[in-house]
């Protein structure tokens, strides 16, 4: 099994840090499902040590590594996104978003002219995912409740 240390199992360990994902209450099923894989997609660029190792199955078949950590998806309305964007920007902590515009956009680069066209402000946010120290995440995404 591999470990951070000698003694402990990284499937036993507690961690320091938390992934989340905070998404607007209004959102359709399937926007739900590809806000997430889009947010999440970035943080383990930004943080390389979020990703572990590659998986293999029994019979030799790779496939490929996935976050070390749970990620926690919360829901919350787009007062509660807005306060939860404010928090993560006084915070050190690695932050994606999406806005309601990427809807309308097909490609990378239309959807970072979507985002740069709107001050920060004014953002029309449906998600937002973050990585940071566990305690900080926490206060980022209060008032969110447990995606379900």
């Amino acid at each position: 099994m591999e470990t951070t240390d000698a003694s402990v199992p990284l499937g036993n360990k507690r961690f320091d840090t938390k992934i989340a994902v905070l998404l607007r209450t209004d959102l359709e099923v399937w926007q739900r499902l590809n806000v997430t894989a889009f947010m999440v997609s970035g943080l383990g660029s930004r943080v390389p040590e979020l990703v572990g190792e590659p998986y293999e199955d029994a019979d030799g078949t790779a496939y490929l590594p996935m976050f070390r950590q749970p990620v926690l998806v919360l829901e919350g309305t787009k007062e509660t996104l807005t306060k939860a964007h404010i928090r993560a920007l006084s915070r050190d902590v690695d932050l994606a978003v999406f806005t309601s515009d990427l809807f309308a956009t097909g490609n990378d680069r239309d959807n970072r002219a979507a985002v740069r066209a709107v001050g920060r402000d004014s953002l029309d946010l449906v998600g937002l995912a973050v990585y940071g120290p566990k305690n900080g995440v926490d206060k980022i995404v209060k008032g969110a409740r447990m995606h379900g």
